[in-house]
């Protein structure tokens, strides 16, 4: 389960996604199977770039959206176990799908400021 705080900042985060419209964005998310803890050796990886246009909080679903043009990414608000900010514009979820299943999406936008 997230902290309040992780979860407060989750929230802050979407509240004030829209100042990344427009921006270049990368996601680069891995799927792996252990006791939490990220080996990149046996992660599976995908990386996905595009220009952010829209996101939204769906309610069905309780999943957080990101648009770009031929681009749609979702990540799970209720399995959300945590929330970092690495760096300035660079973001990382990490969500938890079974007892040993995870994945990290770590997004990152080309800010002009």
């Amino acid at each position: 389960m997230i902290s309040e705080e992780n979860r407060l900042n989750v929230i802050a985060f979407f509240e004030s996604i829209s100042k990344y419209y427009g921006c270049e964005t990368e996601i680069t998310e891995g799927l792996y199977t252990d006791d939490g803890h990220l080996n990149a050796d046996t992660t599976t990886w995908n990386l996905s770039e595009f220009t952010l246009i829209r996101s939204a909080y769906r309610n069905n679903g309780a999943r957080l959206m990101m648009e770009g043009e031929r681009m749609y990414y979702e990540i799970s608000a209720e399995i959300i176990v945590d929330f970092k900010q690495p760096g300035r514009n660079t973001f990382e979820f990490i969500e938890q799908y079974g007892v040993n299943v995870f994945r990290i999406t770590k997004i990152r936008f080309h800010y002009k400021y």
